[in-house]
């Protein structure tokens, strides 16, 4: 007489969000309520300081003084932006600061992919101690160079002039060292067959290396702007002339000169974020590709 064997039933397995990874919180109503909760708390703490801005810069002077901690303390009113933009050329500032920030972006980039391909694929000598150099140049803090360039600024004759703006900012370590490390990861096989094919070192760096390269060359990109866009102290070192400033600079200036006010302050600040408020709401697919094939968004 055979035995018998209980048919083997096999094992569920957890269910998947839509995008396929796994439900940390498990299956069910209650998990996606709590993370959507969660979402939400995290959203309006992050958006709180902006709504605080935007809805102080909307008020009175006067109001904005009287004691409370609530934002609304009266009607709104454009007095605030009104006097920004009467007092200051917000308009010379706003193209100073995209043509500031787009060749620092455009030249940097040329620059830190170049040397970048260098440190990864070349074999020249002295190669160690140029990278090693370079990787002890992102640990000297911006502020001990300012005496320095100034002097070198100075010395050429270009204070008061966009190649004093720029021309500093253009050269950025942390990013060769970035560009470096993922030109290490590319195959090598793609390269050579090109070389097979009859291709040069610069057809193969910009044919085969760079459309390889777009998510960690736009996310190099997008974070140089930015960083230009908000730099305030060194332009507001190497320019006198209100018509070469840029936009934190000279809303900086038109701050200073008529006093500490806390909704011109709010509005100023609105007014220098904006663009890239608008750059974000426009490329944030783009963006958020870019930092998260890159690792940017830090382990």
């Amino acid at each position: 007489m055979s035995a018998t064997t209980t048919p083997v039933r096999p094992r569920r397995r957890a269910p998947r969000a839509p995008g396929g990874a796994p439900m940390l919180l498990g299956p069910g109503r209650l998990p996606r309520a709590l993370a959507g909760t969660a979402l939400v708390v995290l959203a309006a703490a992050w958006l709180l300081p902006l709504v605080w801005a935007v809805v102080t810069s909307l008020q009175s002077e006067r109001n904005v003084a009287k004691p409370g901690l609530s934002p609304f303390k009266g009607a709104f009113t454009l007095e605030s932006y009104r006097q920004i933009l009467d007092r200051g050329n917000v308009l010379t500032w706003a193209v100073n600061s995209f043509l500031v920030a787009g060749l620092v972006t455009l030249i940097t980039v040329a620059l830190s992919t170049l040397a970048a391909y260098g440190f990864a694929r070349g074999t020249f000598r002295g190669r160690k101690a140029l990278l090693a150099v370079t990787v002890a140049a992102i640990m000297v803090p911006p502020q001990l160079l300012i005496v320095p360039l100034f002097e070198q600024m100075l010395l050429f004759n270009l204070v008061d002039t966009y190649a004093a703006v720029i021309l500093p900012q253009v050269v950025a370590p942390i990013m060769v060292f970035i560009l470096k490390r993922f030109f290490e990861a590319l195959p090598r096989e793609l390269e050579d067959a090109a070389r097979i094919d009859g291709a040069s070192e610069a057809r193969v760096f910009l044919s085969v290396v760079l459309p390889l390269s777009r998510p960690i060359v736009a996310a190099v990109a997008i974070f140089v702007f930015i960083g230009a866009w908000n730099n305030f102290m060194w332009p507001f070192i190497v320019t006198n002339d209100p018509g070469l400033m840029t936009l934190p600079v000279g809303l900086a200036t038109v701050k200073d000169n008529f006093g500490i006010q806390y909704a011109q302050s709010m509005a100023a600040a609105l007014l220098a974020s904006l663009p890239l408020i608008v750059m974000f709401l426009l490329f944030q697919r783009r963006i958020v590709k870019s930092v998260a094939t890159t690792g940017f968004g830090g382990s």
